[in-house]
C-alpha cells in the first residue's frame, strides 16, 4: 500500500438513505451527508422501491456536492449491491459520470462489505486516536452484519477476505424488528423505538429489586433451524437462524392477549422479542467462535446500534477473550463514508468498475 495520502469519495444509495463521504487513507472521515428518507416511507410501513429511487435522484447531486466541498477527490467509490435495483442505479451511475469527469478511477464495493468496515472509521479531527486497530493489522476475525436486509456471519481469515458461515434463513433481525413494530402499532423504523421500550422496560424492573436474571421476560423462540434443514445450503444449522417462528410466536401472543399493544404490557412483550432476538445472535456467534480461531469479532450494519445486541455480545466476546469492534453510532447505518473507507483497500478488486451493473443480489465475498 503506497504511503501517499488518498481521499476517496464514497456514494452508497442500497436502499434508503443518499449518503456521500469523503474519507482519507480507508479511515479518516473527513466530510460524511446522509439524507434520510425514513419520513417518506412511514406512512407504508416499510421502503417502497419507486419512491426511494425518485428520492434518491433529487437529492444525490446535493449530498454529494456538499461531501466533495473544499476536498481533493483521487477516486470515486459506489456500492453496486446488495440492495434495491432501482436505488442502485441511481449510486451507480452519478458514481460512473463522475469518475469521468473528474478523471480519477471508480472503485465498485459490496454494500454489507461496507458495514464490516464501519468499525474502522473515525473522525478528523476530534479522534485523536482510535482503539479499533488498522483492518490490515486485523488477522483472523469474525464478522457479523445486522441490517435491516441481511443477517449472517462472515469468517475474515485476513482483511478483504470473506466466507459466509451462517444467515437467516428468513427475515433479517432489522426486519424481524420492523415487522414487530408495525403489529404492535409503533410504527415505522421500529428497531430504535424497541429498543427505547425494552431498555425503559428493564431499567424499570431493576429499580423495583427484580435481578436481571430473572426479569419475567415472555419465552419466545431463539429461531434455531433443525439440523439437516434444506433450505441451510451447506450452512451448518447452529450458524443459521429463522425469526419466521418468532414473528409467529408474537402474533399469536398477541391475539390472544388484547392488552399486548397497551402500557405496561406493550414494553414488556417488545423487551421479550427484543431478548429472543439478542439471545439468537448471541448463541449463534458463540457457536461459531468455538470452531474457529478468531481474533476479534467485527460487528457492523444498521442493527449494531441496538443497546441489548451490544451488551449480549460484549459478554460473548468476555467469555471468548477477544475484543467486540464496533461502529460509532453515527457509522452504524448506511454511509457514504464505510464505501469511501473500504474503497482504499479493496480498489483493485474489480477489473472495470465501469462496466459494472447493479447486482442487487450481490452476495458477500463475490
Amino acid at each position: 500500500m503506497p504511503d501517499t495520502k488518498m481521499n476517496v469519495l464514497g456514494i452508497e444509495t442500497s436502499c434508503d438513505e443518499t449518503a456521500a463521504a469523503v474519507v482519507r487513507d480507508g479511515r479518516e472521515v473527513l466530510t460524511n451527508v446522509v439524507y434520510t428518507q425514513i419520513p417518506l416511507h412511514q406512512p407504508y410501513g416499510g421502503v417502497v422501491p419507486e419512491i426511494a429511487s425518485r428520492a434518491h435522484v433529487e437529492k444525490i447531486a446535493q449530498v454529494v456536492g456538499e461531501a466533495m466541498k473544499g476536498q481533493r477527490v483521487d477516486a470515486v467509490a459506489v456500492t453496486y449491491g446488495p440492495g434495491l435495483s432501482p436505488a442502485l442505479i441511481v449510486g451507480l451511475n452519478a458514481a460512473k459520470g463522475l469518475a469521468k469527469s473528474l478523471g480519477v478511477p471508480l472503485i465498485g464495493i459490496n454494500h454489507l462489505e461496507g458495514h464490516l468496515h464501519s468499525p474502522f472509521l473515525w473522525d478528523a479531527p476530534e479522534d485523536a486516536t482510535y482503539a479499533n486497530p488498522d483492518p490490515r493489522d486485523l488477522g483472523p476475525a469474525l464478522g457479523l452484519a445486522l441490517s435491516g436486509g441481511n443477517t449472517m456471519w462472515i469468517d475474515m481469515p485476513a482483511y478483504g477476505r470473506y466466507e459466509v458461515i451462517g444467515e437467516t434463513l428468513d427475515d433479517a433481525a432489522g426486519e424481524a424488528f420492523d415487522k414487530a413494530a408495525k403489529l404492535l402499532g409503533l410504527g415505522y423504523p421500529g428497531g430504535l423505538k424497541i429498543d427505547r421500550l425494552s431498555q425503559a422496560w428493564r431499567e424499570a424492573q431493576v429499580a423495583r429489586g427484580v435481578r436481571a436474571s430473572a426479569l419475567p421476560f415472555i419465552p419466545f423462540p431463539k429461531g434455531r433451524p433443525r439440523d439437516g434443514v434444506t433450505a441451510l445450503a451447506g450452512l451448518l444449522a447452529e450458524l443459521c437462524v429463522s425469526f419466521s417462528g418468532l414473528k409467529t410466536a408474537l402474533l399469536r401472543f398477541v391475539q390472544q392477549h388484547p392488552e399486548a399493544r397497551e402500557e405496561p404490557e406493550l414494553s414488556r412483550v417488545v423487551a421479550s422479542y427484543q431478548e429472543a432476538i439478542a439471545q439468537a445472535v448471541a448463541d449463534r456467534t458463540r457457536a461459531a467462535l468455538r470452531r474457529a480461531r478468531y481474533g476479534a469479532l467485527v460487528f457492523g450494519g444498521g442493527v449494531s446500534l441496538n443497546s441489548r445486541i451490544r451488551a449480549v455480545l460484549a459478554d460473548v466476546c468476555r467469555e471468548a477473550g477477544i475484543p467486540l469492534l464496533m461502529a460509532k453510532p453515527k457509522y452504524t447505518g448506511d454511509n457514504g463514508a464505510m464505501i469511501a473507507g473500504l474503497a482504499y483497500y479493496r480498489r483493485n478488486h474489480v477489473a472495470d468498475a465501469m462496466a459494472l451493473d447493479a447486482n442487487p443480489c450481490l452476495e458477500v465475498g463475490a
